[in-house]
């Protein structure tokens, strides 16, 4: 039996924006019928939040778009590398650290900048030697593709990072997809997932703790 692939999203306390990207992903596998095939997790730079669930508007926003979330923040950890296919970083500074951490430069080559998959049509879905998926080279690079941190903002910031985590799951999925041994054609999404957005709630106020 293969293995699944596997692919772990990592953010910076893993409470923003690393679980909302994995609840989007896993979403976009199980609409794909791939679910089986891929793995999805997350997990955040630091270990400030260790053991916490998610942002509160992190969750609300999941909710309103009608994603199933359950959540508990992790450290990244080096070792992890080994049973990886693929590491998702929100942001330049994640991808800089994490391919700082890779043991060797295979490894290196597993970390990806999320936004550098852009859409299906921008994203050059292929395999570099067993690396992982490709997005179109040198998009990995800019601070342009950034997932920006939402922590200290208001609500309208989740709902921005959703939107961006959105798009560039499509080309993700174009990407994983052709990395995988069983093609499956994509179910089409219902136009009713992209209404279920409920109306904004009201932000907590963030603790002191690192962002995330």
């Amino acid at each position: 039996m293969t293995a699944p692939f596997r692919i772990c999203f990592v953010c910076t306390g893993n409470i923003c924006r690393s679980p909302m990207a994995e609840s989007v992903f896993r979403a976009r596998l199980a609409e794909a019928g791939l679910d089986g095939l891929a793995e999805v997790d997350s997990a955040g730079t630091g270990g400030w939040h260790e053991g916490d669930g998610a942002d509160p508007r992190t969750v609300a926003v999941l909710r309103a778009g009608g994603y199933e979330h359950a959540h508990t923040a992790r450290q990244f950890h080096t070792s992890w590398f080994d049973r990886l296919d693929l590491v998702i970083a929100l942001d330049s500074s994640h991808l800089r650290e994490l391919r700082r951490l890779a043991p060797t430069a295979q490894d290196a080559a597993k970390v990806r900048l999320l936004r550098s998959y852009g859409t299906g049509a921008a994203t050059g879905a292929r395999t570099d030697s067993g690396s992982g998926p490709v997005p179109t080279p040198g998009l990995d690079l800019s601070d342009d593709l950034d997932v920006p941190d939402p922590y200290y903002g208001g609500f309208e910031g989740f709902e921005e990072c959703l939107e961006m985590v959105e798009t560039a799951s499509e080309g993700l999925l174009t990407a994983v997809r052709a990395a995988l041994p069983v093609r499956t054609v994509v179910t089409a999404r219902t136009p009713e997932h992209d209404n279920r957005r409920a109306a904004a709630r009201e932000p907590h106020q963030p603790q002191e703790k690192e962002s995330a």
